[in-house]
């Protein structure tokens, strides 16, 4: 019997459009900077940005690391700062990492909407399952857009890669939703968009997969089929049945993919 259902959150529930290449963003955070006593050119801080992403991801020792955001804002700052910062009240110097980190996701964010359909479908969905997300990206930034798009107060619960410093596929994420949806594998149906990170992640432990084939994420097969396919989020309301009447055998698959 199907319980709970797990969603992916960035290109599955919300379509999102961000470019951490792009010039303007290291413009308007070199600016800001400055206004705490910080003195970096727009290049400079670009460097260290990626830089420290680098050698963090690489210190975590993960097979799957996940960055820090706040973290690397707080070493660069740590780096960068001047008399004057270091005078800062205590209150903001404290806060300042995080500020830095949603002010480079803001100026880095060109796209933030909900798939058609989102709503209703979850609405319908939420009376008969319950609903988690559990999503690669940045705490600081995850929960904020959750909010902006209208989805805070549906899932429960949110786990977000960066609080642990690894990310999907990784099958302790999918262990720790499960536990504390208090579910079984069994119980419980991922809905992703990436093949590889959500699709491989969520079979390879043990739960039933449908694949959202948005505009985002890995469509090739990896070697893994989902045991359902939709081309619209509204679909679901046809997978989730589907699957919670099959055995999610190769005999669901073949029907999934008629469909």
């Amino acid at each position: 019997m199907i319980r709970g259902l797990i969603f992916d959150i960035n290109g599955t529930t919300s379509d999102i459009l961000t470019n951490e290449g792009h010039d303007e963003i290291y413009r308007v955070l070199a600016n800001f900077l400055a206004y705490q006593g910080i003195a970096l050119h727009a290049d400079e801080l670009r460097e260290l940005y990626f830089a420290t992403n680098k050698r963090q991801r690489r210190e975590r020792g993960e097979e799957f690391p996940e960055f820090d955001a706040v973290g690397v804002f707080k070493e660069i700052i740590g780096q960068s700062a001047s008399a004057y910062t270091k005078k800062l009240p205590t209150a903001k110097l404290r806060l300042l990492p995080g500020i830095c980190a949603e002010v480079f996701r803001a100026a880095s964010r060109f796209k933030l909407e909900l798939y058609p359909g989102v709503l209703a479908t979850l609405n319908a969905l939420k009376s008969k399952y319950r609903l988690a997300a559990l999503s690669d990206g940045q705490h600081v930034w995850g929960l904020p857009e959750l909010h902006s798009v209208g989805l805070d107060g549906y899932f429960d619960p949110v786990i977000i890669s960066s609080d642990f410093g690894y990310r999907k596929p990784d099958p302790r994420l999918f262990a720790l939703t499960l536990q504390k949806m208090r579910l079984t594998a069994e119980e419980v149906i991922f809905i992703g968009n990436d093949m590889y990170r959500d699709v491989f992640g969520a079979k390879t432990a043990g739960l039933k997969t449908v694949f959202f084939r948005s505009n985002q994420g890995d469509q090739r097969s990896r070697g893994v089929e989902a045991d359902y396919i939709i081309y619209n989020f509204p679909e679901l309301l046809e997978a989730v049945p589907f699957l919670e009447s099959s055995s999610g055998t190769a005999a669901g698959t073949s029907g999934a993919l008629d469909h």
